[in-house]
């Protein structure tokens, strides 16, 4: 088995639907299985529609509108006929989007969150597959929220393990080309739930792992991994090879190109991940697999932007020891923020968070009960694996420096 991941940007329009096509016939797709993301920028619509759902009723179906309208033109464009099977199917998901929309009762941004945004990937599969279906390239369409089970941790789903193996062994067929959604599973009670953002390579991975693959193939609009990410960096380099470790790490710092849980199931059972271009699909891209050297060995930038860094120091000058940094962890944790760095002294206690759940201010208030507050919103995380001290100045020029952190390998900027 091989596992092929396409990203919303493959697949934006009719050109990048042919284009999978085309990539499948050039590498084969012998015993291999697709997993695709949404259509261009569709997970930013919907999320309009949710925000619209929540915020402003009577903006709620021409936002919809648009989706539709969208996906309706990637469709005359690919089938002419518009008697094709394929219109109906996808007509009855924007039907099933529309209902849940109306008759929902639960006040849960979360749990609507993930009700809607999976739509996009729903809908984009079904395209897709139809489309291969049509110039020959048979295939099996997967709904992934009948194999993949997770928790109702909505909009960041933890998956059962034991349930998706079974699952994914009793019903998957190896022998035919299959393909299915990224970022969504469904919990016990088969709501939808989804990975968190740009969890397509997960979803990717966790099939990987479970179907024993040979191999998983991330296809993108760059010609592998980058040492930087090009919209924020000049000069960005391709990187030829890099271990599971070193992977890991830049991910968990925030390198946009890999998840930060795609690697994990992938090192378990050391199935190697390859990044590619599916402008050019026959390039080598990047490999990464086990205790290879990085190659070459150059610094790698990453940023985090709309961070948030909140200082801490006690009232009464004591020291901020363990029973306070307890504290302080349990509030992160209880309001759901993602700890980015630490730093701390006798006296004070820096953290760098990401906001997801906009739960910035209850965690504010709790926190000034008991400490003095400094909170910058709005500040970039900086971080540069293998540094040197031109990547130090080549960051740090212009800037307002908030806090900075060095370890043997890696240095870590906030900045405004």
């Amino acid at each position: 088995m091989q596992v092929f991941k396409f990203g919303g940007a493959s697949v934006k329009d009719a050109n990048g639907v042919k284009n999978i096509a085309g990539v499948l016939q050039k590498v084969g797709y012998k015993n291999t299985l697709i997993v695709v993301s949404a259509m261009g920028k569709t997970t930013n619509a919907l999320e309009v529609v949710i925000k619209n759902y929540f915020e402003n009723r009577p903006e709620l179906q021409s936002s919809l509108q648009e989706v539709k309208k969208y996906h309706n033109e990637i469709l005359l464009d690919l089938f002419p006929n518009e008697q094709h099977p394929v219109y109906k199917k996808v007509a009855s998901f924007f039907d099933e989007l529309n209902s849940f929309l109306k008759s929902n009762k639960s006040p849960d941004y979360n749990f609507v969150y993930d009700q809607v945004i999976g739509f996009g990937e729903l809908v984009s599969t079904l395209i897709i597959s139809a489309y291969l279906n049509e110039i020959g390239l048979k295939n099996n369409w997967i709904d992934v929220r009948e194999q993949i089970k997770t928790d109702n941790y909505y909009r960041r789903a933890n998956v059962n393990w034991d349930e998706t193996q079974r699952l994914i062994t009793a019903n998957f067929n190896k022998s035919v080309l299959n393909i299915t959604q990224g970022f969504l599973g469904s919990d016990p009670n088969n709501f939808t739930t989804t990975l968190g953002r740009e969890g397509s390579d997960y979803t990717a991975a966790i099939y990987a792992y479970c179907l024993n693959a040979e191999s998983v193939t991330i296809w993108k609009d760059v010609p592998g991994v980058l040492n930087a990410d090009p919209r924020y960096f000049e000069n960005a380099q391709l990187l030829h090879k890099i271990s599971y470790r070193e992977a890991i790490e830049l991910a968990f710092y925030g390198a946009s190109v890999i998840h930060p849980k795609t690697l994990q199931p992938l090192q378990g059972k050391e199935i190697p991940l390859f990044v590619k271009s599916f402008l050019n699909p026959e390039a080598p891209g990047t490999r990464i697999g086990k205790n290879i050297a990085l190659e070459p060995m150059v610094p790698c930038f990453i940023v985090k932007k709309n961070q948030v860094l909140i200082s801490l120091s006690s009232l009464d000058f004591s020291y901020i020891v363990e029973e306070n940094i307890s504290e302080i962890f349990n509030l992160l944790h209880s309001f759901k923020m993602k700890v980015d760095v630490i730093q701390n002294s006798a006296i004070s206690f820096s953290v760098c968070v990401d906001n997801i759940y906009n739960n910035l201010d209850k965690l504010l208030h709790h926190l000034k009960a008991k400490f003095k507050v400094t909170c910058h919103e709005n500040v970039s995380l900086y971080t540069i694996r293998h540094y040197n001290q031109a990547a130090i100045n080549q960051i740090e020029e212009g800037k307002t420096v908030l806090l900075k952190q060095l370890t043997q390998e890696t240095v870590q900027i906030v900045s405004k």
